[in-house]
């Protein structure tokens, strides 16, 4: 099994190796595209701002091969708001694998904290990425902007709104909660998504 994870501008990628490494994978870190298209799973992970990432992206051709791929392919936090159509984090235009829109956290009470940081549970799951995981299990979470409810979701989070926690369309995954620091559980999602190919 041959793991590569995209190498991009972003931050917070050397922690999705390490949760790769305790699986007994070693992935590979790459910007490469013919190895990305050889990889049998790929992962997007990352923590960064949309606006710059996607420039980025666009710069290296990383976009075009992100959308080519075939194989299991998995967005985390900043991957999944990318794979999306538009993001108002600075009015971008994203990748478009996902038609929906990437909407900003809109408070109406002082306790209603911007970004969400921590702990919440999930619900409605409706994937095998989710399987051995039970319905209001705890992953981690830090975004100010958030993926509305729409046909691709396969799990949903409830803060200020009831949102889009993950989605899928064909060989594309995505978290908007870190996986690789979310303990047993997002280590358990992670095997499931090795198990897809």
């Amino acid at each position: 099994m041959d793991v590569a994870i995209v190498k991009y501008n972003a931050g917070n990628i050397f922690s999705v190796v390490n949760a790769f490494k305790r699986l007994g994978i070693e992935p590979i870190l790459t910007s490469d595209p013919a190895v990305l298209q050889r990889a049998s799973h790929v992962v997007f992970p990352g923590q960064g701002e949309a606006g710059n990432t996607m420039s980025y992206l666009r710069s290296t051709g990383l976009d075009k091969v992100i959308k080519s791929l075939q194989q299991p392919f998995l967005g985390i936090c900043i991957g999944m708001q990318l794979m999306c159509r538009h993001s108002e984090e600075n009015d971008t235009d994203c990748l478009g694998i996902f038609d929906v829109d990437v909407k900003r956290f809109n408070p109406s009470v002082h306790s209603e904290k911007v970004p969400q940081m921590g702990w919440n549970s999930l619900h409605q799951l409706q994937s095998t990425l989710f399987n051995d995981i039970k319905e209001g299990d705890y992953t981690y979470f830090i975004h100010s902007y958030y993926v509305p409810k729409c046909d691709f979701t396969i799990a949903t989070t409830d803060y200020i709104i009831p949102y889009s926690s993950a989605l899928k369309k064909d060989n594309y995954y995505a978290t908007q909660f870190h996986p690789e620091k979310s303990g047993k559980i997002g280590e358990q999602i992670l095997k499931n998504f090795l198990l897809n190919d």
